[in-house]
């Protein structure tokens, strides 16, 4: 449920507003922008009576939100969220570039592919340090010494961390990663999410599969019900009959996304198709149906890459994609 206030309303009619709410065991989500102010109620409503709320002189309106997401719904929080990234801003305009190798390799490999990615234009440094593979016999990543080359990456080129974790018990590793990525296979990991949900550090939370776009929502939700409103959405491709690229990108994801939360989507071209030579037309599609960054893989030497050569960009193609990302962004009214 959520309750519209009008324009100036009397603060102390407001605050016992709240107080009544808090009293029934509500808890209160407050967004408040140039022209409204709403509280969204989360939790049994079915006791709140919506005639002796409306009669309140402080209450423009009251509406029964019947999604089952509440936090990631943008009913309760109209305007765009923008996540900060270690300093890097995302959503609400702001866009921003996240590249780097599916896996991190070697000390000289990162800081190399760190140096060029940030040489032409990304925000953010992405790469693997533990590695979710359908083969238990394919490469699982360097895991904590992957962190720490993450890190001296970081040191070297000014650029925040972006990096996936697999399940709990490496959250005290993550203590120093900029944003944590939940990968498509972990999306509905509820107790990991749950987790995830008690720090205060950005999430970046891809789509599953499989996953409907409530699903997907839902699993925000289980993020931002914890205290961590920090989510950013991440649009991979999903599985479908089509059997010429490795999944689907599903470009209307974006504005659906957009319509039905204020959580920022990111598009990530590289794992939608897992081909090099598409991961430029997803991009520009992404940019004009209205993401808010990109997630591309960029490896020194695809050729010989320990994961996901097929669909990496070396950084001469990287610099070159930049080249056209930057104009497409602004001219769709965003800035990197």
């Amino acid at each position: 449920m959520i309750v519209i206030l009008k324009k100036h309303a009397n603060p102390a009619a407001v605050a016992a507003l709240r107080a009544g709410f808090e009293a029934q065991g509500l808890k209160l989500h407050e967004s408040e922008g140039e022209h409204t102010h709403i509280i969204g109620l989360v939790g049994d409503t079915k006791s709140v009576d919506i005639d002796a709320v409306r009669a309140n002189p402080a209450v423009a309106d009251v509406r029964r939100v019947s999604e089952p997401y509440k936090k990631a719904n943008r009913k309760f929080h109209p305007a765009d969220t923008v996540v900060d990234c270690g300093g890097v801003p995302i959503g609400g305009g702001k866009f921003a570039v996240m590249a780097g190798p599916c896996s991190v390799e070697s000390e000289s490999q990162i800081r190399s592919v760190a140096a060029d990615v940030k040489a032409a234009g990304a925000a953010l440094l992405r790469g693997g340090a533990f590695k979710p593979r359908t083969s238990p016999y394919s490469f699982q990543g360097l895991r904590s010494d992957g962190l720490e080359l993450l890190k001296a990456a970081r040191a070297a080129t000014g650029l925040p961390i972006v990096t996936e974790i697999m399940n709990t018990e490496h959250l005290p590793l993550f203590e120093d990663v900029d944003v944590i990525q939940v990968g498509a296979r972990n999306m509905q990991n509820f107790e990991l999410l749950k987790e995830l949900g008690r720090i205060d550090k950005p999430i970046l939370l891809k789509r599953g599969l499989s996953a409907t776009l409530e699903e997907f929502l839902m699993s925000a939700e289980y993020i931002m019900a914890g205290g961590n409103e920090k989510v950013i959405l991440c649009e991979r491709g999903i599985r479908t009959f089509e059997t010429s690229m490795r999944n689907t990108l599903d470009i209307s994801a974006v504005p659906m996304l957009k319509q039905m939360s204020h959580l920022p989507v990111v598009i990530d071209p590289s794992h939608a198709a897992g081909i090099s030579w598409m991961v430029q037309p997803l991009a520009m599609a992404a940019i004009a149906a209205g993401a808010d960054g990109l997630m591309i893989e960029v490896h020194n030497d695809p050729a010989h890459a320990l994961s996901d050569g097929a669909q990496s960009l070396n950084p001469a193609q990287f610099a070159a994609l930049m080249d056209q990302v930057k104009p497409a962004v602004e001219f769709f009214g965003k800035s990197l």
